[in-house]
């Protein structure tokens, strides 16, 4: 298995507990009762995303108002979904939506999702965080490259999604090296198509290539509109089986 040849030494024993980003859930008004779940004593999350619509929408939305209430009341870090279109949006659209998710929502932080990951995008990239640092000075940043980035972006950032996508890739995947001079809670990990049999094999590969961070689902892209995202919508089919291995530590 090349995900275990692939880390230093030592990596896979620094204590950290996994636990769950997710991504890109539903609307509150389309999938409550996955919200309701969120909330619950005991679940493992680190972060949730909050997408309105495509962002925070035109206007305050009651529903996610609610919803976004409800998980900071049960201390859980919400974060605004900022789409960059990997560098194509400007830097005044993505800072325009930020204000929004902080004056209606009140986030913790945001998700720069479909991040630059070369060389080239880092500057730009470093602009705007340092922008919405200034929004929020505790902002909590997470970077939504899906792949592994030029290492400069780890500088800036609180968390750097490497891998996004499917099983199929994921369970052959390997980790950049650089990575190893980081500690876990540093990566994140987003893979659509895991099925419940693999859970913890995919569990393993996350402790293994150094990934804290992670949410695992056993949908799959479809085509269509907004595909980028529909495997996050709803949750895992055996959320409540990998909540409680993750939860109690099964496969650290």
């Amino acid at each position: 298995m090349p995900y275990l040849t692939s880390v230093k030494t030592g990596t896979a024993s620094t204590g950290v507990r996994t636990g769950f980003g997710v991504p890109g859930l539903a609307h509150p008004l389309v999938a409550p009762t996955e919200w309701n779940e969120l909330t619950l004593p005991g679940t493992p999350l680190h972060w949730v995303a909050l997408d309105v619509a495509d962002g925070p929408g035109t206007r305050p939305d009651p529903h996610c108002l609610e919803a976004a209430g409800r998980l900071r009341d049960a201390g859980v870090r919400v974060l605004g979904h900022l789409d960059t279109a990997y560098g194509l949006r400007t830097f005044g659209e993505v800072i325009s939506d930020a204000h929004r998710f902080t004056d209606w929502y009140q986030v913790d932080g945001f998700l720069l999702d479909r991040c630059p990951a070369d060389r080239a995008g880092l500057p730009g990239v470093r602009r705007t965080i340092t922008t919405l640092r200034e929004l929020r000075d505790d902002a909590h940043i997470v970077l939504g490259h899906g792949t592994h980035p030029y290492p400069g972006y780890a500088e800036h950032a609180d968390q750097l999604v490497t891998f996004s996508g499917p099983w199929n890739d994921y369970r052959w995947s390997q980790v950049a090296e650089w990575t190893a001079d980081h500690p876990p809670e540093r990566f994140c990990h987003f893979v659509h198509g895991v099925p419940r049999p693999h859970l913890d094999e995919a569990l393993r590969i996350a402790r293994w290539q150094g990934a804290a961070t992670i949410y695992f689902t056993d949908h799959t892209h479809h085509t269509g509109h907004r595909a980028r995202t529909v495997p996050w919508e709803p949750l895992p089919g055996y959320w409540d089986d990998i909540v409680s291995r993750v939860g109690t530590g099964v496969s650290e």
